[in-house]
């Protein structure tokens, strides 16, 4: 630094990062401390408030002083001290480790001045930073095991490539869905996400929205459904509202039928397992939605992109803002590779023949899909759920199923209804193949052997059924 170059800066005054001191007062360290957590900057040394210069002595006890306050700081800030026309200027490199801490606590720079960060601005500002991981995070509140869901952590293990009969306690502390603590589980809040019996008492936004549009906005929402049933359960909820409020074209010759969905729909199960595993949860009041309109369908979860990422790194950088809940889903196979997300979603929208998802980020990341024109054109506005293409007049065992459902019914009562003795023979050669073919749902998708599930029609099961009958 030239004597021009100080002249300069005085002229310009204290700013965001220029601070005058008169002498290496106790407030020097304050002073440091903020312009390191924001972008560095410049205290001058023997200057007052008002720009007068009244000069400081240099010495190598001055400069130690000096080096000695940056390296106690936490973490230590890097500093060069130079003089220059009767002043010394200390040169402050903004931290790559924010936030920088001193004894008093932490500071930063608005402005002209520094202020004292509040214990909100401090989980603010160390969130911004990536320093605090939401799913690593214990929570306190959770007890075990009196708030632990056994079934859904039994649904995730049969899913998770576990073998042997381990420990529900070491399995949990092995995936580092909680840790030992004084004698007791201390669960992280991952963990209380995949496994707990009400994960909304603990995280008021843990669920998934899902809204039906009559048009393209949400002045006439059709249907909506909040689901809040764990992370797993959720993806797997949303997905399923999706397939009953979408068109499939299809064509069925005997038994064997061709799907054409209107949306691809692994790539959907993709974004919304994305906006799941990627959300941020400290974006308060916020929870992701999956949005069905005649034109579109969005996929919207809370926050922007992480720090660094912008729309153009999307399929090309992976930053995993939770990665432990992003290591759990991967470990029961809801996601492939990490950083792999992005480009199947675009992959499978154009295999599936559907326009490429479009993507925005605006306080929300969102993930637009455009319906397949051939499965629209196909239908000309026909309801949502009809069956196109040709019907055979033969009464097979699955027409013989649709036939006797009235309502939701058991499967003790189905079998009834049909006459059959055998389970094992209804099972393999009715009910699956019309659950295979979408033509009946149950009740409770998620336990299947539960001994309150019913059956009933899907939408697809009563126009295969209308036209069946018509053709006899």
């Amino acid at each position: 630094m030239t004597p021009d170059d100080l002249r300069i800066l005085i002229q310009e005054g204290e700013g965001t990062t220029l601070e005058f001191k008169e002498s290496l007062s106790p407030s020097f360290t304050r002073e440091l401390v903020a312009l390191a957590n924001t972008i560095g900057g410049k205290i001058l040394l023997g200057v007052r408030d008002d720009g007068t210069v009244i000069g400081v002595h240099d010495s190598n006890a001055l400069r130690a002083r000096i080096q000695d306050i940056a390296r106690n700081c936490d973490p230590p800030v890097k500093v060069l001290t130079e003089p220059v026309g009767g002043v010394l200027a200390v040169h402050i490199r903004g931290s790559d480790a924010k936030p920088v801490q001193c004894s008093d606590g932490f500071y930063w720079r608005q402005g002209a001045a520094t202020q004292k960060l509040s214990r909100a601005e401090i989980r603010d500002f160390f969130q911004a930073e990536g320093a605090i991981r939401f799913d690593l995070s214990s929570c306190p509140r959770f007890r075990y095991p009196e708030d632990f869901d056994h079934e859904k952590f039994d649904i995730w293990l049969s899913h998770s490539g576990i073998t042997g009969r381990p420990q529900v306690e070491d399995v949990l502390v092995n995936i580092e869905a909680a840790e030992r603590a004084r004698g007791t589980l201390l669960f992280r809040n991952a963990g209380v996400l995949f496994f707990a019996r009400s994960v909304r008492r603990f995280f008021p936004e843990a669920y998934i929205t899902c809204l039906l549009a009559r048009g393209t906005d949400k002045v006439h929402i059709l249907d909506r459904k909040d689901f809040d049933g764990g992370i797993v359960a959720d993806i797997e909820d949303a997905l399923r509202f999706i397939e009953r409020n979408t068109r499939v074209a299809y064509r069925i010759k005997g038994l064997k039928r061709q799907n054409i969905p209107e949306y691809p729909i692994n790539a959907l199960r993709e974004a919304i397992t994305n906006a799941v595993m990627h959300r941020d949860w400290f974006f308060d009041g916020a929870n992701v939605f999956v949005e069905i309109y005649t034109n579109r369908i969005e996929v919207s979860s809370p926050g922007s992109l992480p720090k660094g990422v912008t729309l153009a790194d999307l399929g090309r950088r992976s930053v995993r803002r939770n990665a432990l809940v992003s290591d759990l889903l991967h470990r029961v196979g809801f996601i492939e590779k990490a950083g792999t997300g992005i480009r199947r979603i675009r992959d499978e929208a154009r295999a599936q023949g559907c326009p490429e998802p479009e993507f925005e980020a605006n306080g929300f990341v969102t993930v637009i899909f455009r319906p397949n024109p051939e499965v629209r054109a196909e239908a000309k506005e026909r309801p949502m759920g009809r069956v196109t293409g040709e019907v055979t007049g033969e009464v097979t065992g699955e027409v013989r199923l649709l036939q006797v459902i009235a309502g939701e019914m058991t499967r003790q009562h189905l079998q009834e209804a049909l006459g059959l003795k055998h389970e094992d023979h209804f099972r393999k050669a009715y009910l699956l193949p019309a659950l295979q073919a979408g033509l009946i749902e149950m009740t409770i998708p998620d336990k299947p052997r539960s001994r309150n599930q019913r059956y009933r029609l899907t939408p697809a099961g009563r126009e295969f059924l209308r036209q069946t009958e018509e053709k006899q």
